[in-house]
């Protein structure tokens, strides 16, 4: 069968093929630049630490070395982020890309140019409900779960509380639309009123007149479906001036340290959230491989970036190949039992099991699960922020 090699850095002529390579290029799409970029290094540094312990251990398809290629998203900006992924899948000839991060440009990628050429998207952050219905031809998965179920929980978490009446804000764009519509639905299913539902948008230096809108309606508690790096911070920050909100509860896209370093003390006791998460005993022994090679492994997404690339890597063993196609078949069979259950750390022997002809089934950091058309099981960490830091309040 035919040996194929893929582009060094030099820019050999490449192709992706049927048989074991030298190296075969991988690709990392995240929003480098935007409104998630202080959460974003810690993501492709999740990725790509799984990438490196699939290439140390020389056990891919006979030594096959993967090679992450970064490309950025921008978050936001549909025509940059294509381009880019463009570069990522016609020049650098990706076998598969980790991300993209937000839905918009997810969406955008997978339609213009993932979809189109075969090429397998693994999401570890987009979640919007949208993602679910997309014309994918089987190529786009996601190791973070719907916004469908991330709006049944914040439902059951005001429940809860006793809080039956909120004022609701998002970011204007396919995330913040979908993720409220999922909220406001389940919240008014279960007996709550939105007293008002108002988008916002990115990229503004004052927030004061939103505010006063959200704050007109006569909610006392605040939820904020935005960025951590942009809008959703602005709102917060202009709330906290005015006095306008006893609380504000906030969508897995503002998590982030960067919100406690630039508002500080005043979010203490008034911030709850919920950000995709575990009590998976393997995300303890990830934050500290995390923390050896030099990233923050409790950082927003970290864990589901890990996992996107194990699955990618699993997946070209169980084909046989780095062919596109190949993969793609091959990513819920790796992903789902029957077979052994390959945690943090374990890549090595997952892919000795497959090259045995065995069966495997990845858990990851996250528990990975995939249900119905490559969409993640998943289950949300709940948090306040006190005394400076997020607390983790449990799991749901």
């Amino acid at each position: 069968m035919k040996r194929i090699l893929l582009a060094s850095a030099a820019g050999a002529m490449i192709a992706t093929g049927a048989m074991a390579q030298d190296t075969a290029n991988v690709g990392i799409i995240l929003g480098f630049t935007g409104p998630l970029e202080s959460i974003t290094p810690h993501m492709a540094a999740g990725a790509e630490l799984a990438f490196k312990e699939v290439s140390d251990s020389g056990k891919l398809l006979g030594g096959t070395k993967l090679n992450p290629v970064r490309a950025d998203s921008t978050c936001i900006d549909a025509a940059a982020a294509t381009a880019a992924a463009e570069r990522l899948i016609t020049a650098e000839k990706v076998a598969a890309i980790v991300g993209a991060d937000c839905s918009g440009v997810t969406i955008a990628i997978a339609n213009n140019v993932a979809v189109p050429n075969g090429v397998v998207m693994i999401s570890p952050s987009a979640t919007s409900p949208a993602l679910s219905t997309l014309d994918d031809k089987g190529l786009f998965f996601r190791t973070s779960p719907s916004d469908a179920r991330q709006g049944e929980v914040f439902a059951q978490v005001l429940k809860e509380r006793g809080i039956s009446e909120v004022a609701v804000t998002f970011t204007n764009n396919d995330y913040g639309k979908g993720l409220a519509d999922a909220f406001v639905s389940a919240f008014t299913a279960a007996g709550g009123k939105v007293l008002i539902n108002q988008p916002h948008e990115d990229g503004k230096g004052d927030y004061s007149a939103e505010v006063a809108a959200l704050a007109a309606s006569g909610a006392q508690h605040l939820m904020v479906f935005g960025y951590v790096d942009q809008g959703g911070r602005g709102i917060i920050q202009a709330a906290l001036d005015t006095g306008a909100f006893e609380s504000f509860f906030l969508g897995d896209g503002m998590y982030g340290q960067s919100l406690i370093e630039a508002i500080g003390p005043e979010l203490d006791g008034k911030v709850v959230g919920i950000v995709p998460g575990t009590d998976n005993p393997n995300v303890a022994s990830f934050v500290e491989t995390a923390k050896a090679a030099g990233f923050d492994g409790t950082s927003s997404y970290t864990g589901e970036s890990y996992d996107a690339a194990a699955l990618i890597a699993l997946a070209m063993q169980k084909a046989g190949s780095t062919d596109r196609a190949g993969i793609a078949a091959a990513i819920t069979e790796v992903a789902n039992a029957p077979g052994e259950q390959i945690n943090v750390g374990e890549l090595a022997k997952g892919l000795e099991i497959l090259a045995g002809g065995g069966d495997v089934d990845y858990v990851g950091v996250t528990g990975v699960e995939l249900i119905g058309p490559g969409e993640a099981a998943g289950s949300y960490r709940e948090y306040e922020v006190k005394d400076g830091k997020f607390d983790t309040l449990g799991f749901r």
